[in-house]
């Protein structure tokens, strides 16, 4: 008798759901590949983009700019047409001497000619110029746009960000997907109780509910422009549906390692996101967390869950990024706060009183940053990894990765 708690029956099964993935990697790689051979067949390609965001430097600006296929930064010495953040603008830009895998992951070009267009109809910008006219702080305002419309800040903003170890709170993820997720579950709750107990009793209520919640998600994704990071969280999160709905076990790692393989096979070019790979991380130990500690208290479970994981991220995060604050120290308990502060600002700013906070935001913005330079070991990153995998099985080797990470983090602030 077939198990019918798990993905696959069979292992011939898997191996088809892993050629299928590999068929539809291929396919999209070299669907990608030809629009490559095509931009890169002229020396000087034309394109309308977004202006993701606006760099200023001494003498001229760096405009990070993002199309339907790719995204690419170039400079412009004026700003005599007042380019700002979202605006649209027509671009001629040098295409010579960019590789496939720049073109994927990102490039700079010099450009020839860029021209703004009207972007007074755009969606975005009007939200954003929305959540602008509640605060009188710039930096406060490139906050919450980042906080609700994924919208970069500035490197100023960023610094301080990262000064606090609040990075993965600003930028968009499984945890800000969460918490939509589970207000716009209660949104859909009590009205579809009544059409459901009046109409169709016999259907799963919780059910209809998260599939109708997952479109609700799905639309601010794709209003958004697919987030690597929230990519992510909506794929778990709408598989996640799937599996209890088949009454399959949701937290495992061969759900995550799934979950990675169908995002990379569908969109190639996510293979190089640095936010994907962190939030599959993050996933990752928090399913270790769970292995281990699950049956503690919920309180001492809440209260040492933020301080863990930070702890446990640390090697890899100051493996990819070298600027490290005593601030970070603090980084669990901004957590901590953060779960409550999203969803009251996002009620605030829908109902127009975003500013309501904004004193206490701008005196944590009024903070010196105290950042120095650190790194990590390759070899040191290998072994915690290796550490992090075997963990997954083994209790004892479980506790040394806990020896290590605190081991570095008495090496790194200590």
């Amino acid at each position: 008798m077939e198990d019918s708690n798990r993905l696959f029956n069979n292992l011939k099964q898997f191996n088809i759901f892993l050629l299928s993935l590999i068929l539809i990697f291929l396919i999209n790689l070299s669907y990608g590949y030809f629009k490559f051979l095509k931009f890169n067949s002229l020396e000087i390609n034309n394109t309308t983009a977004t202006v993701e965001n606006i760099y200023p430097k001494q003498n001229y600006y760096i405009l990070k700019l993002s199309s339907n296929d790719y995204s690419f930064y170039t400079s412009i010495y004026e700003n005599s047409q007042n380019i700002q953040q979202l605006d649209r603008v027509d671009i001629d830009f040098i295409t010579k001497n960019i590789s496939f895998i720049d073109y994927i992951r990102g490039f700079y070009s010099k450009s020839i000619n860029i021209n703004k267009i009207d972007t007074s109809n755009s969606h975005i910008s009007n939200i954003s110029k929305y959540i602008s006219s509640q605060h009188q702080d710039e930096n406060i305002s490139q906050l919450f746009n980042a906080l609700f419309l994924a919208l970069p800040i500035s490197k100023e903003l960023r610094d301080h960000c990262v000064d606090f170890g609040v990075s993965h709170l600003i930028a968009l993820s499984g945890f800000h997907l969460g918490v939509l997720a589970f207000i716009v579950y209660w949104i859909f709750y009590f009205p579809y109780s009544y059409i459901h107990q009046k109409y169709f009793p016999y259907r799963n209520k919780k059910y209809d509910i998260l599939l109708l919640s997952s479109l609700f998600l799905f639309s601010y994704l794709l209003f958004l422009g697919l987030i690597p990071s929230l990519l992510r969280a909506f794929v778990m999160y709408v598989f996640a549906i799937f599996l209890y709905r088949n009454n399959i076990k949701i937290l495992s790692y061969g759900t995550l390692v799934i979950i990675l393989l169908m995002i990379i096979a569908f969109l190639p070019k996510l293979l190089f996101s640095i936010s994907l790979w962190l939030s599959i991380f993050g996933v990752f130990y928090i399913f270790l967390f769970l292995q281990y500690f699950s049956k503690l208290n919920k309180v001492i479970q809440f209260l040492l869950f933020n301080i863990w994981l930070f702890l446990a991220l640390n090697p890899i995060i100051y493996q990819i990024f070298n600027t490290a604050s005593y601030h970070q120290i603090y980084s669990a308990l901004f957590t901590i706060g953060f779960s409550l502060f999203y969803p009251i600002e996002l009620f605030l700013h829908i109902i127009n009183q975003g500013d309501l906070l904004d004193p206490i935001i701008r005196l944590w913005l009024n903070i010196k940053a105290q950042l120095f330079q650190t790194s990590t070991s390759v070899y040191f990153t290998a072994y915690y990894l290796i550490l992090s995998l075997l963990s997954t099985k083994f209790k004892e080797i479980f506790w040394l990765l806990n020896l290590s990470f605190i081991g570095f983090f008495v090496y790194i602030f200590i």
